[in-house]
């Protein structure tokens, strides 16, 4: 597996390859996303009224994304039990 990257990274230049575990448990590589458009999000915590605000702008929004070939991912420390919750339309 590659080293971590470390540093700064620019906006508009390509992202080394990551692993990520997903809300449900599995696990996902940037490089699965090869050809497409991504936005990574980050951030603090699940439950907050700013950052469960702004992630369910993003779900709301997932039709537009998808159909302008864009993939959508947030990043926070959380747990996948914590996204679940977030991530469900009722939330």
């Amino acid at each position: 597996m590659p080293k971590p990257a470390t540093g700064k990274i620019e906006i508009g230049k390509k992202l080394p390859d990551f692993s990520a575990t997903t809300t449900d448990g599995g696990s996902w590589r940037l490089r699965e996303a090869k050809g497409s458009k991504v936005v990574l999000f980050f951030y603090p915590k699940d439950m907050t009224s700013g950052c469960t605000v702004e992630a369910q702008q993003f779900r709301d929004l997932h039709a537009a994304f998808r159909k302008a070939g864009t993939l959508v991912i947030g990043v926070s420390r959380d747990s996948c039990a914590s996204h679940q919750k977030i991530s469900s339309p009722n939330s």
